[in-house]
């Protein structure tokens, strides 16, 4: 696979989307509007939705 491609592909939704609430979640804890605790929850639930539906992903491309 070129890099073209995997480049492609990181640079769809799902990455922008979690990549975004990453950076949202990180400011709000940064200024003290959520705790770390909160933030930990958070960021836990959406990277473990981003990889479990890339796994489903490239478990039935196999």
């Amino acid at each position: 696979m070129k890099i073209k491609d995997k480049l492609a592909k990181l640079i769809d939704v799902k990455s922008l989307v979690t990549l975004i609430l990453t950076a949202v979640f990180a400011v709000q804890t940064a200024k003290g509007e959520i705790t770390s605790e909160q933030f930990q929850t958070i960021f836990t639930t959406v990277i473990a939705f981003y990889f479990g539906t890339q796994f489903n992903k490239n478990s039935r491309e196999d």
